[in-house]
């Protein structure tokens, strides 16, 4: 089963599977592949966990 990286408005992940419609308010972070391979690619490019919206208030 093929799996895509997804992310929300508040740039915050998650896997999603390929042949499901993404519900609102999510689109496709542009990485497909195994479940194992999506959590990977997460791991590699979600460094700071804090909402979009935190990150702008705080800095």
């Amino acid at each position: 089963m093929s799996f895509l990286v997804v992310l929300n408005e508040e740039e915050q992940y998650s896997v999603w599977p390929a042949d499901r419609e993404l519900p609102e308010g999510w689109r496709a972070e542009g990485f497909a592949g195994e479940r194992e391979e999506c959590l990977a690619r997460i791991e590699e490019v979600w460094t700071d966990m804090r909402p979009l919206s935190v990150r702008r208030a705080h800095g």
